[in-house]
């Protein structure tokens, strides 16, 4: 399992900040939020994140706020621009053939979308589609949302269980053109990092 931070506290409030990769995690925000890094992913970001919410609990110290903060792709918002996540859905899952809506999970009583409702006023929203593959050209086609990334549906079950609440605040990296290599992801890391890092400055303007 990672190293479990300390939540960082921003405003009045503890938060936990998860983020899948170095790469994502640039200067500004280094020098403002010490992050769990979960791993790329679903499965990497459901079990260390549970993991180490349990942990924090275990120790009286379970955040008020879980925020997933990182890079999504997407074709049809602005490359660069940061968003927040109004609904998270997980297109992984599949069980249509058993009568159940494609995006919901058998026997869990969630719709295909969840939404978030702690915002931040006056910053873009954006539907987001977590799942454990890159999306590129064509493939938008078949998503059902605005963004997609490989971790905040997994971050936001995790902190269900521990009935936290969750903001999912993301970057777009890629999109505009066909992935095509490492770099095609990390063009605009830095330019993210610092516009992350100006929403993270801005979390104590949340209500209740």
């Amino acid at each position: 399992m990672p190293d479990v931070p300390s939540p960082d506290r921003i405003g009045a409030r503890a938060i936990l900040f998860v983020m899948a990769a170095d790469a994502e995690y640039g200067p500004e925000l280094r020098r403002r939020i010490t992050p769990l890094m979960c791993g790329v992913g679903p499965v990497e970001a459901g079990v260390n994140t549970a993991a180490a919410l349990g942990a924090l609990a275990a120790r009286g110290a379970l955040p008020d706020l879980v925020v997933s903060l990182g890079s999504a792709g997407s074709a049809v918002l602005e490359q660069a621009a940061i968003y927040q996540v109004s609904h998270v859905g997980y297109r992984d899952i599949d069980a249509s053939p058993l009568g159940f809506a494609p995006g919901t999970t058998p026997f869990l009583d969630l719709p295909a979308r969840v939404a978030l409702p702690h915002r931040l006023p006056g910053l873009p929203q954006a539907t987001l589609s977590t799942g454990a593959e890159i999306v590129s050209g064509a493939g938008y086609a078949r998503i059902d949302a605005d963004m997609v990334d490989m971790e905040t549906f997994a971050v936001m079950r995790a902190a269900d269980r521990f009935a936290l609440p969750l903001i999912g605040l993301r970057g777009i990296s890629d999109g505009a053109q066909d992935v095509a290599g490492f770099e095609s992801w990390t063009a605009y890391l830095e330019v993210i990092d610092a516009r992350l890092a100006e929403v993270v400055d801005r979390l104590p303007e949340l209500g209740d």
